[in-house]
């Protein structure tokens, strides 16, 4: 498979999310218009064979589904997960601060930012308000000022020599962006200039006021493609809405008579704890609707498997000693199986073979990752979900570098042998470890 395409689509995709909020609804789009369905949640639903619909939670998570001819009770169900959020910079309910001349924004940290590369980006602001109308409708937007509105300076080293010695950054006095000047006269204030880019965005919706928000910083600079040959495809929220867009795609395109289900939570970057992350309701609740009742879903989930989709620690050249010798992924080498023996990750030597042999099938190469015994490992939604649901899983992502920092990279080859794996997971008519 040549990936050129694939990846010119991911890039788009990638540069038109800015934040779960517009990850979801994108993605919803691309459903729609291949004839899914979005269903309300508080309505009575009617599941039979072949139905394709979708249902989202809170506008950041989202599941959809392809409904086989068989019962789900005597086939199960192939799921792959991942998640919406990326690790930002949230501003703050109350953020406007004037200090020396400047009107800057108070923001505080989502997820485990790499905090030294937010300095000097061009930072745009995206998310979503609650607003109330001239005419005393409340409506939720999903807001975009596309160009860069605020920076972070970097102190000039003429100002701290000793900035480059073992540099620790203050987020609540250093991670304050710069969003204009301070003019003479009253300034109208963060929640007005989100209500003046509302109705830009809106002419029609007859906003007055802005009432809350949930609105996130992001870099301007578009994905693209890098290195001397084209090695790389670098971009913003690689982690993990890489994952989201590849089991979309697999979901879209999958030929297949299995019931076949993507979920997308948010919320994973902090815990998962909330009515739209992985450790909520959100997915047992939709898996109950489609059983149809308790027993016909334990048999089903008796026989299905999720595939936990989250990008995995490619080996740094600059750092290799942070891998465990027999466990350095490398880009462009395909997709990496995780494991972790105090189950921070799902995978099982059965759910591991299972996945190899689908590469196998797939023609894509696969590699393994276990941390080194002296480091903490990080987790993902597979270990949280499987817990909740009571479905095997197996962990598995595309390798990448710069994990949680504003621009991140990956092998310009591995989105699309990701891809490949999990459509033969989807379309493949057994799996077996064998």
């Amino acid at each position: 498979m040549n990936p050129e395409n694939f990846n010119l689509d991911l890039l788009e995709y990638l540069d038109h999310s800015p934040s779960p909020f517009h990850a979801v609804a994108n993605m919803i789009e691309r459903l729609q218009q291949q004839g899914f369905s979005k269903l309300d949640s508080s309505a009575n639903w009617s599941i039979s064979g072949g139905d394709k619909a979708l249902v989202t939670r809170n506008d950041s998570s989202l599941i959809a589904w392809r409904m086989g001819s068989a019962p789900i009770s005597e086939t199960g169900i192939r799921m792959i997960g991942a998640h919406t959020d990326s690790p930002c910079l949230r501003i703050k309910p109350q953020p406007d601060i004037q200090r020396e001349g400047f009107i800057q924004l108070g923001v505080e940290i989502y997820g485990g930012v790499l905090l030294a590369p937010w300095f000097d980006r061009d930072l745009s602001l995206a998310g979503r308000i609650s607003c109330r109308t001239s005419q005393g409708k409340h409506l939720s937007l999903l807001i975009d000022f596309k160009r860069a509105v605020a920076t972070i300076p970097s102190l000039a080293i003429h100002l701290d020599r000793t900035i480059n010695q073992d540099r620790t950054i203050n987020p609540q006095r250093e991670l304050v962006p710069i969003l204009c000047d301070l003019a003479e006269g009253v300034e109208p204030g963060f929640r007005q200039n989100l209500a003046d880019q509302a109705r830009h965005q809106y002419p029609s919706a007859h906003i007055e006021t802005v009432t809350d928000f949930e609105i996130s910083c992001y870099d301007v600079q578009p994905g693209q493609r890098l290195g001397i040959n084209g090695d790389y495809l670098v971009s913003a929220r690689l982690d993990n809405l890489l994952s989201c867009y590849v089991g979309l795609r697999s979901l879209l395109d999958a030929d297949t008579e299995q019931t076949v289900l993507l979920v997308c939570n948010d919320h994973e970057e902090v815990g998962s704890t909330s009515a739209a992350g992985a450790q909520g309701p959100f997915l047992r609740s939709i898996l109950e609707r489609l059983s149809g009742d308790g027993e016909s879903m334990a048999r089903a989930l008796s026989r299905s498997l999720l595939v936990s989709t989250d990008n995995a620690h490619a080996v740094h050249p600059n750092y290799k000693d942070k891998h465990d010798p027999q466990h350095r992924p490398r880009l462009n080498a395909g997709p990496v199986i995780k494991f972790n023996a105090n189950q921070r990750y799902a995978t099982s030597s059965t759910s591991a073979a299972i996945f190899r042999d689908l590469c196998a099938q797939a023609q894509v190469p696969v590699q393994s990752i276990a941390m080194r015994s002296d480091m903490a490992c990080g987790s993902t939604i597979g270990p949280i979900t499987a817990a909740a649901v009571g479905v095997d899983a197996v962990d598995v992502g595309a390798p990448q570098l710069g994990m949680h920092s504003p621009r991140e990279t990956t092998g310009w080859h591995d989105p699309a042998w990701l891809y490949l794996a999990l459509k033969t997971f989807f379309e493949s008519p057994a799996l077996t470890s064998q």
